[in-house]
């Protein structure tokens, strides 16, 4: 009778049927990340935790490439004898629990009841902790911002509406339990198709689930602080007649066609300052001669070296300081170019932003602030109002560093090895 029994255990191992054991196995081994494992339920628990936070991506190939990058993650923080403390992971909980208006406990509770095991959680947070420290060992020192992106930036913050309406269109494809990735890869493949308005509201009249269908997925004019916070940042990185990419929600996939926005330009966002050089020659064939042999306001200086002083004037004015007759020239003129006006060569060196020459001219923050009054608060800033020179540059540090992080991430990912059972 043995013998029976595991004649039929070979046979079943020969046959394939144990295999349907192994793929009902929640901890059998999905993904290798070098040496390291991912199994079915750590892919699992993290879909959950993704779901819970309401995450874009949040679905299984979502869940698995976030749980090989936060593998890739320790790993360099090894390489690098990089480790989070208890005190530093405990911390870090509290931190990202209080974005909820929670404390840790709380939201591990949340966890548990959403059937999300507490170390999942810990793990997130140890990943991000150490690559944090990693990032700033080894993409930071390497970051550089010079003036002159200080300056572009400043001026396309200047320049730009602060958008306060969106126009948008949805599609809201459903998604049923176990059937997310497929609809999902369905979804992207129709967003890769689309490439007009036309072509989103033909598609969300076949496709999506709202009223909105009927009227291709058309949206009224919504105010952006009418949102969710989350699909902010996702709007407002997007330009008329973008789609954005799948969103994985709840039961469904999303996606979004941003037709228009409507914005205002902050106060002096127009005005501009114009700083040039006009030599007066009093003989316009003179003029004209020497206009055509000059290349930037250093020639003209080197011109206008041998003459009389007074022959050549030098002003910086913003352009409602400028006479008229002048500034109508100059309007014309696009920096270090030179044109002849009477017997006059005028020649416009720079045109900026008169915002940014502003904050240009300020002098520099005290390294020691003047004390306030007892019950005092310091001065809130208006929530228009033009950022300082120093927030500018934060602000594109960090985006450097941001895309030099994702950059050192991809090279890690080719460097190792993945392997599927």
């Amino acid at each position: 009778m043995r013998r029976v029994i595991l004649g039929v255990a070979m046979a079943a191992v020969l046959s394939g049927t144990v295999p349907v054991f192994a793929q009902s196995n929640p901890f059998r081994p999905v993904v290798y990340v070098n040496e390291g494992v991912i199994t079915q339920f750590d892919i699992d628990q993290r879909l959950k935790f993704m779901e819970l936070l309401r995450a874009p991506d949040a679905n299984r190939a979502g869940a698995e490439k976030a749980l090989i990058e936060d593998r890739l993650r320790i790993i360099a923080a090894k390489q690098m004898d990089i480790v989070a403390t208890p005190a530093q992971i405990q911390t870090a909980e509290t931190e990202f629990a209080s974005r909820g208006g929670l404390s840790s406990e709380q939201f591990i509770q949340l966890l548990g009841q959403n059937g999300v095991d507490p170390q999942i959680f810990r793990d997130f947070v140890t990943a991000g902790l150490v690559w944090r420290d990693v990032v700033r060992a080894r993409v930071v020192p390497m970051v550089r911002v010079s003036d002159a992106e200080i300056n572009q930036e400043f001026t396309k913050v200047i320049s730009t509406p602060k958008v306060q309406d969106v126009l948008l269109s949805e599609m809201i494809v459903p998604a049923p339990e176990g059937q997310e990735d497929r609809v999902h890869a369905e979804v992207e493949r129709l967003a890769a198709s689309i490439h007009s308005e036309g072509d989103f509201a033909a598609a969300a009249r076949q496709h999506s689930a709202t009223r909105s269908a009927e009227n291709g997925g058309r949206l009224p004019w919504t105010s952006l602080s009418h949102l969710p916070p989350s699909l902010r940042p996702i709007i407002l990185s997007m330009h008329p007649g973008q789609v954005s990419a799948p969103l994985s929600v709840q039961g469904a996939v999303v996606l979004f066609y941003l037709r228009d926005t409507r914005g205002t330009v902050r106060a002096g966002a127009k005005d501009q300052q114009l700083q040039y050089l006009r030599l007066r020659l009093g003989d316009m064939s003179e003029a004209r001669r020497v206009a055509a042999t000059l290349r930037n306001c250093s020639d003209l200086y080197a011109v206008a070296r041998p003459l009389p002083a007074d022959r050549l004037i030098e002003q910086t004015a913003d352009l409602g300081q400028i006479p008229a007759d002048t500034g109508l020239v100059l309007a014309t003129l696009d920096e270090n170019e030179a044109t002849v006006f009477g017997g006059d060569i005028v020649m416009l060196c720079k045109r900026t932003p008169a915002l940014l020459a502003a904050e240009e001219n300020q002098p520099a923050v005290p390294l020691i602030q003047p004390k306030k009054e007892d019950g005092a608060l310091p001065a809130t800033p208006p929530e228009d109002a033009t950022p300082s020179r120093e927030q500018v540059r934060d602000e594109v540090f960090n985006r450097k560093v941001s895309a030099a992080a994702d950059a050192f991430m991809a090279e890690l990912r080719a460097d190792a090895i993945i392997r599927r059972p």
